[in-house]
């Protein structure tokens, strides 16, 4: 159960939930959760906050003017502050008791500032495709890990060392979303951090009905692609970027389009990576 109702196994667990225009979504997936709460709505306007403070008058809401994307879980983990902090979506859940095993995985490994769990998607609780890719990372399993190390993660299914994960700024106000784990993961890599997938933790997703078209999507995520390569890549890895953008088709080159206005934001962030997370993300690229 939410709020102060939280088994003592989660203390020192906050789930933070982004979210906009879901509010049946909510109500369905927030009682859900067996910690503390923290919702931080993108400006919805079909009454989510009032709907969810009038139901679940336990779960701390926080209303944002305006969307800002995946800023707001960055919001939320330091509207939390608690020692942890779990991430889940309108339309997912960590499944009963993981969120306290998850903890104790954390906790024993003190490198590892994100925990990726297992992702079981729909009813029928299928493997989300990712995750089959996670538990074969080419970066292997050091022994300081509880699983293979990576360099990036699911956003609705991490737990994040809160510490950690405000050190490196959170989720950014440029990439915004989707796609918003990947300068994350090269930022934490870049500070000493570790991030792992754990496949005896799960996560349920039920994907709302409300999600936006494929092709809408894919122009979203080039969008971050591009932005996180001006801030964190060399410059021939940027290039090559934009070219494979402009390759792809209508949807990819309308990401490159539409990153154009975020430029300059990008390019008074961007900040190098270290020469051994620049040889990793090649790895993980073939």
């Amino acid at each position: 159960m939410t709020g102060t109702s939280a088994p003592p196994a989660t203390d020192g667990v906050t789930v933070v939930v982004m979210s906009r225009d879901r509010r049946e979504d909510l109500l369905a997936t927030l009682p859900r959760h067996e910690a503390p709460v923290v919702l931080v709505d993108n400006g919805s306007t079909d009454g989510t906050v009032e709907a969810v403070r009038t139901a679940l008058p336990e779960v701390t809401v926080v209303p944002l003017a305006g969307n800002a994307g995946a800023r707001a879980r960055t919001i939320g983990a330091g509207v939390a502050g608690t020692e942890l902090v779990a991430f889940a979506d309108d339309d997912s859940w960590w499944a009963p008791g993981d969120l306290a095993r998850a903890a104790e995985v954390v906790r024993a490994h003190p490198r590892l500032a994100v925990l990726n769990a297992r992702v079981l998607v729909g009813p029928e609780e299928r493997l989300d495709p990712l995750c089959a890719e996670l538990a074969v990372s080419p970066l292997g399993t050091p022994a300081h890990l509880p699983g293979p190390r990576l360099l990036g993660f699911i956003g609705c299914a991490a737990m994040v060392r809160t510490e950690a994960f405000l050190a490196v700024g959170g989720f950014d106000p440029v990439v915004r979303f989707p796609g918003e784990e990947e300068r994350l993961s090269l930022d934490l890599a870049a500070a000493g951090w570790d991030i792992a997938y754990v496949d005896s933790v799960t996560v349920h997703h039920h994907p709302s009905t409300r999600r936006h078209d494929p092709a809408a999507r894919r122009t979203a995520v080039w969008r971050s692609k591009v932005l996180t390569a001006v801030m964190r890549l060399p410059l021939r890895d940027v290039a090559g970027t934009v070219a494979a953008a402009l390759r792809a088709g209508g949807p990819e080159r309308r990401g490159l389009w539409r990153a154009l206005p975020d430029l300059p934001a990008a390019v008074r962030r961007r900040r190098r990576l270290p020469a051994p997370v620049l040889a990793d993300r090649r790895l993980l690229a073939g």
